[in-house]
């Protein structure tokens, strides 16, 4: 169970993989955090920045001038950066199971607003809505994401326990 927000480490990541692959300056950061998750989530610039500084100082990144955008601060990977980069991959690799808590666990509170006695949200005309409808939109474009990118999708009727067990993994 995850306590709150994306899972530790995951913006210092996704900073050294963008600066890995070219210079880049904060906004241009943000801007691609926010096209890599389709445009639902962006980092704040209170996240991002200090990163970028604490990168900075810690030889992982170095700021480079650019003759045609004077007032950009861009900073570019250097080799201890890559070194970084190398370690945060494995780290990442081993955090999944925190990015499926953060996706099942809002879809959950989104569910539950519509389903759960204990709330009262009131419905507003013209925008989303915690409802039935809404719901099935969020599991379809789920479903539709995953063809556009791994093929067919079909239904997995384990439990999450079984699944775990079939998987070799530990249930928490």
């Amino acid at each position: 169970m995850r306590k709150s927000g994306p899972p530790k480490g995951l913006i210092a990541y996704l900073v050294l993989e963008l600066l890995d692959e070219k210079p880049r300056y904060g906004y241009e950061i943000l801007k691609e955090i926010r096209s890599i998750s389709g445009g639902h989530w962006e980092p704040s610039y209170g996240s991002v920045y200090p990163i970028l500084y604490k990168f900075e100082e810690k030889g992982w990144a170095e700021r480079i001038e650019r003759e045609d955008e004077p007032d950009r601060k861009y900073f570019e990977l250097t080799d201890a950066g890559r070194d970084e980069l190398t370690e945060k991959r494995e780290e990442t690799g081993g955090k999944a199971r925190d990015f499926a808590d953060v996706i099942l666990g809002f879809y959950h509170v989104f569910a539950a607003f519509a389903t759960d006695d204990r709330f009262e949200v009131e419905d507003r005309a013209d925008e989303w809505r915690f409802d039935e409808d809404f719901n099935a939109w969020i599991v379809e474009q789920l479903i539709r994401h995953y063809e556009r990118d791994f093929g067919d999708f079909e239904r997995i009727p384990d439990t999450p326990e079984e699944f775990a067990e079939r998987m070799g993994l530990d249930e928490e």
